[in-house]
Formats: structure tokens, C-alpha cells, sequence
């Protein structure tokens, strides 16, 4: 069972964290639920206070979407007795879909989501293909050696990312994340989710010359769509509605990636409208 953090009182909401991150991103959108909301943030498995000594060590698939999704499906059975809004970005939003064509939701509020429709073209293309360079370096055992048990290394690795990825950079360090990610096999242990074959580029990898796509989800979702981010580009929001029919999509023209810190309020907004 993962190790959750719960807070407030009112309709279920669980929220799931991204990647370089933890349950500290939700820090800024929590406080602006919990008057409505029975808030529930999971440490996914192999991050924060869900990751003990030897994750490192297990198969990368134990960490894997299918894993992540039936950990998740635990939670919520044993949290909440109807639907959760689920929100998520990063790792978290196709974890979030995945979940839903699982069991019922009551809506999702996503970040920037890429539809398998161009998945290919978002991150294989020649324009967006290095933005994803990280991925590839996550299969390297030195990637391990370099950062793992490091402080200084992590801090480093942490700051490229909310840097490059984010539009408002001093509103996402945060010191929290230093101290998860420098423990002795947490950061190895981080990379599982890409070593597992989850990643955005190996779905691109697997959607190759694919031309039926999974169905749609159709349940009510949010999306909003951080225009500064790179590695998930606008141009490719209008496809959004080819993976959720029914899904409003928002653009923001002044953040990033990291949507939960970067657009607390906006997304609590949208959390709202469901509950």
C-alpha cells in the first residue's frame, strides 16, 4: 500500500504527483481544497516516503503503468467510498488516464496531455525529439553513478529541470524534493518509471506506424495547457479532445510544466467546478 497524504474534508480528490517531483507538488493547490475536499496525495511508488532501501534494486517493471495504476485502484478503495476527481500532470496524467478506463471517476484535471494521436509527433519529430534526451540518459546505469547519493548533483539535475521546464522557476524550488531525492537509491529508484517502458518516448516508440488508437476516455475532464512548456508543446492541445471527448481545454499562456504549482489556482478552479 502506498503512503499517502491526506488532508480536508468533503468530496474525494486524489492528486498525482510528476516526475522530478513528489507530493510536495501539490504544496500550493491542497490549501485551496480542503474547505470541499477530502484530499488525498499518494507517494507513488519508489518516490518520497513510499521508497525504502532496496527499490533500487527490484525490476524496473515492478514500476511500471499497470503497477502503478493497481496501486492506485487500492487507495482509492480503501480512501473513498464514490469517485475521485483525479488530477495529475507529468507521470500523473497518463497514469490518471489510465486509471480511469479502470474505474470510475468523477472527472479528471489535467496538465499539459499529450493524445496517442500525436504522441509520435510531439516527441519523435526532429523539432522535439532532444527535448527528451533525459529519457535516454534514465536508462544508463550512469545515471546512477553520477547523481544518486549525491546532494549536490541531485540539486543541480533538480534546477536544470524546473528551469528549463518551468515558466516560473523561483516558484519551484523547493528543498523538499533535494533532500527525497539524495537519499541513497532514491534517485535510481525514481528512474524505474522510465526504465519500465512507461515513458512518453517509448509509448512514441510503441505508436509507430499505429493507425487504431486505444478508445477514448469519456468522462469530464479539465485540461490546462502551460504554453512555456517545452517538452509538451501547445501546438499539440488541439488533440486533446481525441483522447477526452469531453474535455475543456484551457491554455495558459504564462506557465510551464509543472501545472499544480506554477497554476494552483487555476486548477483549483477547475478541481471546484467537479466537486
Amino acid at each position: 500500500m502506498l503512503t499517502v497524504e491526506r488532508s480536508g474534508s468533503g468530496a474525494p480528490v486524489l492528486c498525482l504527483h510528476g516526475w522530478p517531483g513528489g507530493v510536495s507538488d501539490y504544496r500550493l493547490l491542497t490549501p485551496l481544497l480542503v474547505d470541499v475536499a477530502d484530499v488525498v496525495v499518494p507517494h507513488l511508488p519508489g518516490f518520497g516516503r513510499s521508497f525504502t532501501p532496496g527499490d533500487e534494486l527490484r525490476p524496473a517493471s515492478d514500476f511500471d503503468r499497470a503497477h502503478l495504476v493497481a496501486a492506485l485502484v487500492e487507495v482509492l478503495e480503501s480512501s473513498f467510498s464514490e469517485p475521485a476527481v483525479v488530477v495529475g500532470y507529468d507521470v500523473g496524467i497518463t497514469t490518471a488516464v489510465a486509471l480511469a478506463r479502470e474505474v470510475p471517476v468523477r472527472a479528471l484535471v489535467l496538465g499539459n496531455t499529450l493524445a496517442p494521436s500525436v504522441t509520435v509527433e510531439a516527441v519523435l519529430s526532429d523539432e522535439y525529439r532532444p527535448e527528451f534526451w533525459y529519457q535516454d540518459f534514465h536508462q544508463l546505469e550512469l545515471a546512477a553513478r553520477l547523481i544518486d547519493g549525491n546532494p549536490a548533483a541531485v540539486r543541480t539535475y533538480l534546477e536544470h529541470f524546473w528551469s528549463h521546464w518551468g515558466a516560473r522557476p523561483d516558484a519551484l524550488v523547493d528543498e523538499s524534493l533535494v533532500e527525497d531525492y539524495s537519499r541513497p537509491g532514491a534517485f535510481t529508484a525514481s528512474m524505474n518509471w522510465y526504465r519500465s517502458g512507461s515513458s512518453s518516448l517509448y509509448s512514441a516508440l510503441a505508436l509507430r506506424g499505429v493507425t487504431e488508437f486505444p478508445p477514448p476516455v469519456d468522462v469530464p475532464a479539465t485540461v490546462l495547457w502551460g504554453a512555456q512548456d517545452p517538452i509538451f508543446p501547445v501546438a499539440f492541445a488541439g488533440a486533446v479532445t481525441d483522447l477526452l471527448p469531453r474535455a475543456d481545454v484551457r491554455v495558459l499562456d504564462d506557465v510551464g510544466h509543472f501545472t499544480p504549482v506554477e497554476a494552483a489556482a487555476e486548477m483549483a478552479e477547475a478541481v471546484r467546478s467537479y466537486l
